[in-house]
């Protein structure tokens, strides 16, 4: 009698995935790129480990969205290319791969991956709002003079119009940083909630806040891994003490139902520095809540 395989023998996709139809409602694609990164290199290596740990979700169903987002309309078409060792002509290459998808869920990658995959899709849904969770507001004009890097990618967002910065919100903030890129950040009317607001105030009224920002406008979600605390992420390029758990990121995205979703990323996934594969499945489940919430829009 045939069986389904078990969870470790699965197909290498995404959710063990082997549908590769760029025309599918919802598409996956990694895109290995991690020469922006100011810390440590690696994250080139996270769309493997990503869809590797994502096995572990593919056996049933969401437990509170009572889908199965391995069923959904949806295809792993692989891994970008990109120009090696070739920031802007990197980013040029993201963009142009993104362009034509439906609906893409990314698999990084360091953070500069998220600039071209929003010049992309605000080329056709104009400004995006944004929910960002990270431990850097990532809104630095360059980094060691490198004005592409991963630090500088909402910096250039804002600059060039692609997200409305009154319908952006960065969710645990807590590096440090120049006072002058905080009042900067703050000033373009940008809603920054660090890690002690969501320690102290909890996921229901951090979503409610992010409901409040982002109203009904087309929005991007973004997940950098170093938003969690590095004892939930510690394989990952700039970890920074302090930060969520991974009960708090499920908490809050969980009580995101119902907003206008257009695409997200999951990015600076490094498995060279994890421990156990523990970030790379905190990568992947991040991407698999982020699918349960897009079943309602597509």
């Amino acid at each position: 009698m045939a069986t389904d395989p078990p969870t470790f023998a699965l197909p290498p996709g995404f959710l063990g995935l082997e549908n590769r139809d760029r025309n599918a409602s919802i598409v996956v694609a990694g895109v290995p790129l991690d020469i922006g990164t100011s810390n440590r290199a690696g994250a080139r290596f996270g769309p493997r480990a990503i869809r590797d740990a994502s096995r572990m979700l593919a056996d049933g169903d969401h437990p509170t969205a009572w889908i199965s987002p391995a069923k959904m309309n949806l295809a792993d078409i692989g891994d970008f290319a990109i120009a090696l060792g070739d920031i802007p002509q990197s980013l040029k290459l993201i963009e142009e791969q993104a362009a034509g998808l439906n609906h893409l869920v990314a698999l990084g990658g360091e953070h500069g991956i998220t600039l071209p995959l929003l010049r992309a899709l605000a080329n056709r849904k104009g400004p995006l709002a944004l929910i960002q969770f990270d431990a850097h507001v990532d809104t630095w004009p360059e980094n060691f003079g490198q004005v592409y890097s991963h630090g500088a990618v909402f910096y250039h967002a804002i600059q060039e119009r692609l997200v409305d910065p009154r319908r952006m919100i960065q969710i645990g903030i807590r590096s440090p940083m120049q006072r002058a890129v905080y009042d900067w950040t703050i000033a373009q009317g940008v809603t920054i909630v660090s890690a002690q607001d969501v320690h102290e105030q909890g996921p229901k009224a951090i979503a409610e806040r992010i409901r409040a920002v982002v109203g009904e406008a087309p929005c991007y979600l973004t997940f950098d891994i170093d938003g969690l605390d590095p004892a939930f992420a510690p394989g990952t390029g700039t970890p920074e003490v302090g930060g969520l758990a991974s009960w708090q990121a499920h908490g809050i995205m969980r009580k995101l139902s119902g907003l206008s979703f257009a695409g997200m990323d999951v990015v600076e996934v490094a498995p060279a520095y994890d421990v156990s594969e523990i970030t790379a499945l905190a990568g992947a489940s991040m991407a698999y809540e982020y699918l349960a919430l897009a079943a309602a829009v597509i």
